[in-house]
């Protein structure tokens, strides 16, 4: 069964009192070219702690690529990336980071998950307990003898989140992880996020849905043609955006 939960000014979310070992991440005047192309612009920002953060905004504002410079998969041309001081290729390893597109292995439910373990070097002993939760977590435990690729999208996307969970990341960063799923699909991804955070791990998640980022977000960051133009926590945020550009998404308008 899937188990089901918000920031100050200062962006700290309640009931996540706990210190968070990758934490602060801290990004300072953050660009990258690509092809010539400016993707992104100075963007400069702080998490002090756990949570949901959602990064905000329409399609081709940068908000993938901001998180592949965060996990470490992008170097930037100018700018800094530290989680808790140390680069994205130190902390690398307290960090997992699933994409929009789910990628399973052709083997079981139940295994796609033991390999994922194997590979992160946990003792055979503990990881039958560890798959076990996972599955349980992601409502798939009834489904662990399945090949994963007969799985439904939605599936196969509770799939990985439970994967990369079930190795107890500080962080874990999810790239529109409902994109083009029907609503009762996004429903139990939430919900997994919702259980994933409630462990403790710090969610970090692209998403262009407002409604989304109205039921997931404790603060924003909202992206437009690479610029950071708002960080906000997502009650102040919704409420009353300080940013034009971001008062017009709210209300539906196409950014050019």
């Amino acid at each position: 069964m899937l188990r089901a939960a918000a920031m100050d000014d200062r962006h700290t979310t309640a009931g996540t009192a706990a210190a968070h070992p990758l934490l602060p991440l801290t990004v300072r005047d953050l660009s990258l070219v690509i092809g010539g192309k400016l993707v992104l612009d100075g963007v400069s920002f702080r998490l002090d702690d756990g949570g949901r953060t959602v990064i905000l905004g329409p399609n081709g504002a940068g908000k993938s690529v901001l998180m592949r410079l965060c996990h470490g998969l992008l170097r930037p041309t100018t700018g800094s990336i530290a989680w808790a001081g140390d680069p994205p290729g130190q902390a690398a390893r307290r960090q997992a980071m699933v994409f929009q597109r789910p990628v399973v292995l052709r083997r079981t439910v139940a295994a796609n998950v033991e390999h994922s373990l194997a590979v992160k070097r946990v003792p055979g002993s503990q990881r039958p307990t560890l798959v076990a939760e996972a599955l349980e977590r992601a409502g798939l435990a009834h489904k662990a003898g399945q090949a994963a690729r007969t799985l439904s999208g939605g599936e196969q996307q509770r799939l990985v989140i439970a994967r990369a969970a079930a190795l107890k990341p500080d962080v874990l960063l999810l790239d529109e992880p409902c994109s083009n799923l029907d609503p009762e699909a996004v429903r139990g991804i939430e919900d997994l996020i919702r259980s994933v955070g409630n462990a403790g791990t710090k969610i970090i998640m692209t998403t262009h849905d407002i409604a989304q980022a109205r039921r997931l977000g404790d603060d924003v960051l909202f992206l437009h043609r690479g610029s950071l133009l708002e960080h906000a926590p997502a009650s102040r945020f919704f409420e009353s955006p300080s940013h034009p550009a971001a008062a017009r998404f709210l209300d539906g308008a196409l950014l050019a």
